[in-house]
């Protein structure tokens, strides 16, 4: 059996009893009901995915896939392929964004290759899953055959595997790849029939004028390779990208385990929404950190059914606001395990 079936045959929906049982103890909670919102809702959530009460999502794994693209050939990024693998080699020196900011939140972050178009240095840490050079041109054809498509999963969920085998209780998603918000909005409007204009942003700072472009060439992309929307494998290997398919395979893992995964925000949606065309019970164990600035990422989230619970005006990709979330994951817990309830004082609920 494959890694992919193998691990999709584990996938079972949330514990729904345990559920119950936490919403009864958080609404028993010192407190007015619902007046912490959604650290109430994570709290309810985290029980349903792990099936404890005070689940340990102390140990947390970011998680970063780094691919390039063949549509950047389109002049639909405002940066140099290359940066690609300089953001990566960043990312594992710990000096990028979500790098600096998964320190903060104690998260361990680790980087996996799983298409650039560059060569790895022979010492470097950065983990060597590469399928091949960037995805092809889907202006041209298709980005990927169905086999690297399953490829970029079986990727994802092995390098998640690894993590949760190693101790790790939550998972964060995050990525590199210029050209990858082309590759999103193209998987949600494949998925959603949303026109590529509704759905197409700055990216990495892209001018007006090159964002009209990068519409057509979506629509073009999807006019040629006609991607079956009731197929996620094959929406992903048509218009998808590598990076994006790694994520949507670690969040299969991350379901296939019970264990939490943080959604960051455009390109990580556009995975989830691949993981959960692929198996709807893993929308339970994903945990949607902020609302992205980037265009497209709050209808994404709105067709996946995700509620960010972040506002920061981010659109940094990387991960960071899957970083930063780890936080309020963590609050949530605390919340929960610490608080007095009405009981412990001899009160009814108010």
């Amino acid at each position: 059996m494959s890694l992919l079936n193998e691990t999709l045959e584990k996938i079972q929906p949330l514990n729904e009893e345990m559920m119950k049982t936490a919403k009864d103890r958080v609404d028993f909670l010192l407190k007015p009901v619902g007046s912490l919102g959604t650290l109430e809702e994570i709290a309810v959530q985290l029980a349903g995915i792990t099936g404890e009460m005070y689940p340990d999502v102390s140990k947390k794994a970011m998680l970063v896939f780094a691919a390039d693209h063949g549509v950047f050939e389109e002049g639909v990024a405002a940066a140099p392929q290359e940066v690609t693998g300089l953001m990566a080699q960043m990312v594992m020196a710990g000096k990028s964004g979500v790098a600096a900011l998964s320190k903060q939140a104690g998260a361990d972050i680790f980087v996996c290759d799983v298409g650039m178009n560059a060569d790895l240095e022979p010492k470097s840490k950065i983990l060597d899953k590469k399928i091949r050079k960037a995805t092809s041109n889907m202006r041209k054809g298709p980005a990927m055959t169905r086999e690297e498509a399953i490829q970029s999963l079986e990727v994802g969920i092995d390098v998640a595997q690894r993590a949760i085998n190693n101790g790790y209780n939550i998972l964060g998603t995050g990525e590199v790849g210029i050209s990858n918000t082309t590759a999103s909005a193209a998987i949600i409007s494949a998925l959603s029939g949303v026109d590529a204009g509704e759905l197409t942003g700055a990216g990495a700072n892209l001018s007006e004028e090159k964002q009209v472009v990068k519409a057509q060439v979506i629509r073009d992309a999807i006019a040629l390779n006609q991607p079956d929307k009731d197929d996620a494998i094959d929406v992903l290997a048509k218009v998808g990208g590598f990076e994006i398919g790694a994520m949507a395979g670690a969040m299969l893992a991350g379901a296939a385990n019970h264990i939490p995964v943080l959604i960051d925000g455009f390109i990580s949606t556009a995975a989830a929404a691949i993981a959960i065309g692929i198996n709807p019970d893993v929308k339970g164990y994903l945990i949607c950190s902020h609302a992205s600035a980037e265009k497209g990422a709050a209808y994404a989230s709105e067709f996946i059914g995700a509620k960010p619970f972040l506002n920061m005006g981010m659109r940094l990709g990387e991960g960071s606001g899957a970083a930063i979330a780890f936080n309020i994951v963590e609050a949530a817990l605390y919340m929960n395990r610490e608080m007095a309830t009405y009981g412990d004082v001899g009160l009814g609920v108010v």
